[in-house]
């Protein structure tokens, strides 16, 4: 995934989004990433990838992770929101038919 692919398709915050939100605000919690946009309030597929990226934020300064190619991603996604995962919000991203 690259700086600037969306994290969170729901509300559309990229990676570079998020990074930029924890280096500036340095949130105590993951939960505060929420108030990045909005991230992870949507569907709540990104939110294990954000957790990841806050972790990695705590441990070390943001340490690069393995993460999906945005396709991927965005394939993964669809298949959380068919499987009963969550719904998104009106203007998310649309989930990617298979």
């Amino acid at each position: 995934m690259e700086l600037d692919d969306e994290l969170c398709l729901c509300f559309h915050v990229t990676k570079r989004k998020v990074i930029n939100f924890l280096r500036v605000e340095k949130p105590q919690r993951a939960g505060q990433l929420s108030e990045c946009f909005g991230a992870g309030t949507g569907c709540g597929w990104c939110r294990p990838y954000l957790r990841r990226l806050f972790d990695a934020a705590v441990a070390d300064g943001l340490t690069q992770q393995e993460e999906p190619d945005r396709e991927a991603y965005a394939r993964l996604r669809s298949r959380y929101i068919h499987a009963g995962g969550g719904t998104p919000p009106p203007g998310a991203t649309p989930p990617v038919d298979e």
